[in-house]
């Protein structure tokens, strides 16, 4: 198996791109190596959470225009209502909210959401982006982005690529890294017992047992447990997956504050997180990411256990309670977007594909192949069909002159 390792190149306004081995792009993971987080940055006795986010956002506010990619989700929700509340207390431009908008994906319908939150901020600005099928993970948009930056992780980083053609010379606030911010540990159920706040019976013991064993011990019965992770990979390369799933999940960490020292400098966000800021330097947009800045979550690891959310509902009742309403700070409901990065122009491309751009000694190729004609193919092989799409193009030669279409914003 050829898994060679890359050196960085260089992105657009000097931002560096780490390229993707031939392992991750048949897998659509990216496995950084394991290394140890630095210590957190020191704060302010006293901070708030609610202070280091404000902190985390108003610098985007200072820039005009300043966009927030507004989803109607929590996360989503909870930027947009914090830069709407600094924007008035600090005389600023409002920040106006930009949605893409999928009426022929029922999964992705926020509507109701989104208005509900817009009504009760007082928004007269909002950007709609009616974006019908561009956002395949082989359409307009993302092969525009193939062509200039090549293969980005997340595969679906383009998304975002319209948000900033709209925000050009201004800001770009996200909602990325709520997830990891404030999901519950894995180990959750198993502290509850140990601080006494679960019953010791047998169940929560075994939960405890294991939560307490050494990493090598979790790691080899979490990969055990593991269910079939990328199917179409050949088996040396689904051991090597699943081997790193397993070490990812038996070192989470069991201490609150460890945990946000280990996400302040996680190696997947970084990825990302890279992806993003090259998209956004091509349109010299500032961003800011307010649920992932290394300040919010040193906040979050210093508050003593009496203040600490149980709950993704807690955490965002702690943190924006006062700005956004009950119903949307305690829903559970979430978007999904599969079916918008899987359309005719994937479907098309698959019909015709004769195996280019898929490295054989990692991937089974029938196996791939009866992937992608399923109703509804496994996200994770959408990188693979961007390096079909790739592998093509630059078969073909340079592109034509004329300018690949983007959505158009309503």
């Amino acid at each position: 198996m050829n898994d060679r390792q890359i050196t960085p190149r260089e992105g657009a306004h000097g931002t560096t791109i780490r390229p993707l081995t031939p392992l991750e792009i048949s897998s659509g993971l990216v496995l950084p190596p394991a290394r140890r987080a630095p210590a957190l940055p020191a704060i302010e006795p006293g901070t708030t959470p609610r202070a280091a986010f404000e902190a985390a956002i108003l610098p985007a506010l200072r820039r005009s225009p300043c966009l927030v990619s507004f989803s109607g989700g929590r996360d989503s929700s909870a930027v947009l209502a914090t830069a709407t509340f600094l924007a008035r207390r600090e005389g600023l431009p409002l920040p106006v909210p930009i949605t893409h908008r999928f009426p022929s994906a029922g999964a992705t319908q926020e509507t109701e959401w989104q208005e509900q939150v817009i009504g009760h901020l007082g928004l007269e600005d909002w950007i709609r982006i009616e974006a019908a099928g561009d956002l395949d993970c082989v359409g307009p948009v993302a092969t525009a982005t193939l062509r200039r930056h090549g293969l980005l992780w997340p595969c679906n980083a383009y998304f975002h690529a319209p948000i900033f053609e709209a925000a050009a010379g201004g800001a770009v606030i996200t909602g990325v890294g709520g997830d990891e911010a404030f999901s519950p540990s894995s180990w959750a159920r198993a502290l509850s017992v140990l601080r006494g706040q679960a019953r010791p019976g047998p169940r929560n013991l075994a939960h405890v047992g294991f939560a307490l064993s050494p990493v090598a011990v979790k790691r080899t019965l979490i990969r055990r447990w593991l269910p079939e992770i990328c199917p179409w990979l050949r088996p040396a390369a689904r051991a090597r997956i699943e081997a790193h799933v397993a070490s990812d999940a038996a070192s989470e960490p069991l201490r609150w504050r460890t945990r946000y020292r280990d996400l302040a400098d996680s190696g997947y966000m970084e990825v990302s997180l890279g992806s993003l800021a090259t998209l956004a330097a091509a349109e010299d947009v500032e961003l800011a990411h307010p649920f992932h800045d290394k300040r919010f979550l040193a906040v979050l690891a210093a508050l003593p256990p009496a203040q600490r959310p149980a709950s993704r509902s807690e955490a965002m009742t702690m943190l924006v309670g006062d700005l956004l309403p009950d119903a949307l700070l305690n829903r559970s409901t979430k978007a999904r977007f599969d079916q918008v990065f899987w359309t005719e122009h994937s479907r098309e491309l698959v019909a015709s594909w004769d195996g280019e751009g898929v490295d054989p000694e990692i991937v089974d190729l029938d196996r791939l192949r009866a992937e992608w004609a399923s109703p509804t193919p496994e996200a994770h092989t959408f990188t693979l069909l961007q390096s079909v799409w790739l592998t093509r193009a630059r078969a073909a030669g340079p592109p034509p002159a004329a300018a690949t279409p983007t959505p158009a914003a309503g």
